[in-house]
């Protein structure tokens, strides 16, 4: 099973189509966007979001913002590149998938940039590249499934945190990609899913993602997670990731680090199911990330409602950071790096063709 959270639509000129996540779990609606500007808005806002789904949609961006520019120089369809990459790289400071994917973007077209190449040959290039972004990530996803579902056993219980599904991807996800294969496999699965406060990821997609895909899920808030691991009914945790610091040390959705925590203190297997495009082999550690700070309303006026007094102080950081000491393995497409530490995650980029 698989959410088409983001597909390109006809050739060139074509459109991004995308599934508007804001609406959900009450409305399935899908949204055509035309323009850079109109995809900077979708990242923006999360009507798209999770790492590597963010990285295809800035693919896609650039080759909206410069489609349309056959008839000039190849140079100006570079400045363009560039403008547009730019541009989108304003969106979202944290997840590493965006950066990455702009500046394969960037890259191709000076690439193209040949004596002689015309405008149209640097397009068709971008096309070429904002595809293969695409096509990798739903391979890699496939991968992440398979290496992650040999640490499921048949009756697990697995907790999740946020939403590393299709719904964050071009395909079965990242932390959701195991349990998919695991369930094709055979095995029986269930599923805790945090609600994760404030924009209640957990509950308004990861739970609507796996009873879609008939997949047993049970709700709790994020301050149950003790309580489920305590009672002995969680056997592992499996979560996502924006960031990775080459020492291992995990950025994700804010309150993982809770659930790290908690999942050392009562025994419990904690992976972090990530792309190694979501590496970020430039930074020594986690404290190095850079962490999003959103609107207090989200937390003040959730959903339209007010839940606190006027005026009050928020401090609302999007992500946290993991330590690598509590993640027992990173599940990544060639393999897990068990023990994460500057050395194995290095000699894992080294495998997987990243050049740092």
């Amino acid at each position: 099973m698989t959410v088409a959270t983001i597909r390109w639509i006809g050739e060139r000129p074509g459109k991004a189509r995308i599934l508007e996540q804001t609406l959900l779990p009450m409305e399935t609606r899908y949204v055509d966007l035309s323009s850079v500007e109109e995809m900077f808005d979708a990242i923006k806002r999360l009507a798209i979001r999770g790492a590597p789904a963010i990285g295809v949609a800035a693919a896609y961006g650039v080759l909206l913002g410069v489609q349309g520019a056959g008839s000039q120089s190849a140079a100006q369809v570079l400045a363009l590149t560039e403008k547009s990459a730019a541009f989108l790289a304003g969106t979202r400071p944290t997840a590493v998938n965006l950066f990455w994917a702009l500046e394969r973007m960037v890259a191709r077209a000076r690439r193209e940039l040949k004596p002689n190449a015309s405008a149209e040959d640097m397009i068709a290039g971008l096309f070429e590249e904002a595809h293969g972004i695409f096509e990798e990530d739903r391979a890699i996803c496939r991968r992440i499934g398979e290496v992650g579902a040999t640490l499921i056993g048949h009756g697990n219980s697995i907790l999740t945190h946020c939403n590393a599904g299709g719904l964050a991807t071009a395909d079965y996800g990242t932390a959701l990609a195991p349990i998919y294969v695991a369930v094709n496999q055979g095995k029986s699965v269930k599923v805790f899913a945090d609600e994760t406060r404030p924009l209640l990821q957990g509950a308004r997609l990861t739970t609507w993602e796996l009873m879609q895909a008939g997949i047993e899920v049970t709700l709790i808030t994020d301050s149950m997670a003790g309580r489920v691991m305590f009672e002995g009914r969680v056997d592992s945790v499996f979560v996502g990731a924006d960031r990775i610091a080459r020492n291992g040390d995990v950025c994700n959705k804010i309150g993982t680090y809770s659930v790290a925590v908690l999942a050392r203190e009562h025994g419990v297997p904690f992976y972090v199911c990530a792309p190694l495009s979501t590496f970020d082999p430039s930074l020594d550690d986690g404290t190095q990330i850079p962490i999003e700070e959103r609107d207090a309303s989200e937390i003040t006026m959730g959903f339209g409602m007010r839940t606190a007094p006027p005026g009050v102080r928020v401090y609302n950081p999007a992500f946290d950071i993991t330590p690598a000491r509590l993640v027992t393995a990173i599940v990544t497409e060639v393999g897990l790096i068990e023990r994460p530490e500057e050395a194995n995650v290095c000699d894992a980029l080294r495998r997987g063709g990243r050049k740092f």
